[in-house]
């Protein structure tokens, strides 16, 4: 795997191969890491394409790997909102379930030894985290319809594999719950982008023509959700 060093970091990356492409793009995907996509090319004009973006990339990397499911223990750091959490397990054989309570500054897990184990603390949380999407975030996606005049069917928060969200053919607006862990300022653009589709289907000039209306600053909101494919 090809790799360059960036100051103190070393960021290594894939190629693919694109023959079809018009120029050369770069995707940070889960469990995939950093892509270079596009035409063949020396290795050593790969590395400036990847270092012209090397700042990008990393915070990227960065992003992915707090939502990534890495292991619920004591000391491990959760993403919710744009920030990192600290999560605390406490066991209480008395419960039958497993009880999270954030208490606005950790993560406080209370459970029976018996369900202290990955598969069922990664099942709570993902129970969690589908409440709090709702609770955070169906109330933005209402006003924002209101603001921007842009109608929807109804709203589904669903466990998406590759994206952070969708609108239909007939405007049912699907958001990732994963999408709870990201800052309100990109979970606002992904809301926005998702309710410009019920009048544009497409990624036309139309299509941001309609949300530079409502965000004037997507491009940069856009750069930093770009190649974030979970």
């Amino acid at each position: 795997m090809p790799k360059v060093r960036y100051g103190n970091k070393t960021i290594e990356y894939t190629f693919q191969p694109k023959e079809g492409l018009k120029s050369h793009y770069i995707s940070v995907e889960k469990g995939d890491g950093v892509i270079l996509k596009g035409k063949s090319i020396p290795e050593d004009l790969a590395h400036k394409l990847i270092l012209k973006k090397a700042t990008w990339i990393l915070d990227k990397l960065e992003l992915v790997s707090a939502i990534m499911d890495d292991d619920i223990v004591t000391g491990s750091r959760i993403q919710y909102l744009g920030r990192k959490y600290y999560v605390e397990l406490f066991i209480n054989n008395e419960l039958d379930n497993i009880e999270i309570d954030f208490t606005e500054s950790k993560f406080k897990v209370t459970l029976p030894k018996r369900l202290n184990e990955q598969s069922e603390l990664k099942k709570a949380f993902a129970k969690f985290f589908k409440a709090k999407a709702k609770e955070k975030i169906a109330p933005r996606v209402r006003k924002w319809s209101k603001t921007t005049g842009l109608t929807f069917n109804e709203l589904k928060f669903r466990q998406l594999e590759k994206r952070w969200g969708s609108c239909t053919s007939n405007n049912n607006i699907i958001i990732n719950i994963e999408a709870v862990k990201l800052p309100f300022s990109l979970i606002d653009y992904l809301i926005v982008h998702e309710l410009t589709h019920t009048k544009v289907k497409n990624h036309s000039k139309e299509f941001w023509a309609e949300l530079s209306k409502h965000i004037l600053n997507w491009k940069e909101l856009d750069n930093q959700m770009y190649g974030m494919k979970l």
